[in-house]
């Protein structure tokens, strides 16, 4: 097994089929079944089911696809960190964050690499708690937070926040009462909720809430995107529970025309875990985007600059050269 057969199969998986690799690789297609064919051959078992419509993956090919791109993509890494001076820290990392962190820290942490780091390109990649998760799985993420431990199999998860949740509408829409200062679930049937889709671990925490009380939750629409969600807000449509880094989505100087309840006789918090591979493995530009995420995230919460939060989290510290030239960021 060697790095090209890896590449050619972690292509063909990708792209769906032979001949689209073939394409894209610019390869010829019998070479391409022929560096398969060997590859199958090493395993000792077929990669790929084949039929009229193209192929799919076996279950082993599975396997095999998750753990090669981690292995291109820890190559990928190795050569860049070569090639550079030993004092430069360089390479590409790929960050996954929920919309609510992303609204809270994303400019930030672009600014602070830039600033800090100027060999390193950011890729921040925003998405739901489940999509980032299969990323991670995929082996398409070197870095994420999520809120559930052991999500990623051989990943490190690090707890590091503990995030309240709210119930958060438009000011403007006078939901409640201006001297009301909580509310409960039951009260939540009164209003109507626009919520994430079922499968994401927000909407599942609050469905556990109603499912303690014996109510369903029933929301008036599911909404994936956080900027959907809260522009809908805003047009009268009702209220959401978010974390309050919510408020953020449309910039800070946008976050006064919300207001945030918190909840009574409900305990509506959630973890916020950083996903790693094992510490000992990562590449010195991913351990510095990992250092300076956490870093920025302590200065956030301390100097509350980010409410409804605590710290619960550990920082390291610096083991390598800062440099402060200005870079560009891969954003």
């Amino acid at each position: 097994m060697d790095v090209k057969q890896l590449k050619y199969f972690v292509a063909i998986v990708d792209c769906g089929g032979f001949s689209q690799a073939s394409r894209q690789l610019n390869v010829a297609q019998p070479a391409l079944s022929q560096q398969i064919a060997r590859l199958e051959y090493e395993v000792g078992a077929p990669l790929f089911t084949r039929s009229s419509r193209g192929v799919t993956p076996t279950a082993k090919g599975i396997t095999l696809h998750r753990q090669a791109k981690f292995i291109l993509r820890q190559i990928e890494q190795a050569l860049v960190i070569t090639r550079e001076a030993e004092t430069q820290i360089a390479g590409r990392v790929t960050l996954g964050l929920p919309p609510t962190t992303s609204a809270q820290i994303g400019v930030q942490l672009v600014q602070r690499l830039n600033r800090r780091y100027p060999g390193i390109v950011l890729n921040l990649i925003e998405g739901l708690s489940g999509n980032l998760r299969n990323l991670a799985l995929a082996g398409d993420l070197d870095l994420t937070v999520l809120f559930t431990p052991s999500a990623v199999e051989n990943w490190e998860d690090t707890p590091f926040l503990r995030e309240e949740l709210f119930l958060v509408y438009p000011r403007e829409h006078k939901l409640f009462p201006d001297d009301v200062t909580s509310v409960t679930i039951s009260d939540l049937l009164d209003i109507p909720l626009i919520l994430p889709s079922p499968q994401h671990g927000l909407r599942r925490r609050v469905d556990l809430e109603y499912e303690r009380l014996n109510l369903t939750c029933n929301p008036v629409a599911e909404i994936d995107s956080l900027s959907i969600l809260m522009q809908c807000l805003l047009r009268g449509m009702g209220a959401t529970v978010k974390p309050m880094a919510a408020i953020n989505v449309h910039g800070p100087a946008q976050a006064s025309q919300w207001r945030c309840l918190p909840f009574r006789g409900a305990s509506m918090t959630r973890l916020n875990y950083l996903y790693s591979p094992p510490r000992e493995t990562l590449a010195p530009a991913v351990a510095a985007v990992r250092e300076e995420l956490l870093g920025l995230v302590h200065e956030e919460v301390t100097s509350r600059r980010w409410l409804g939060v605590e710290w619960i989290g550990e920082l390291e510290k610096p083991a390598r050269p800062m440099h402060k030239a200005r870079a560009v960021s891969g954003v």
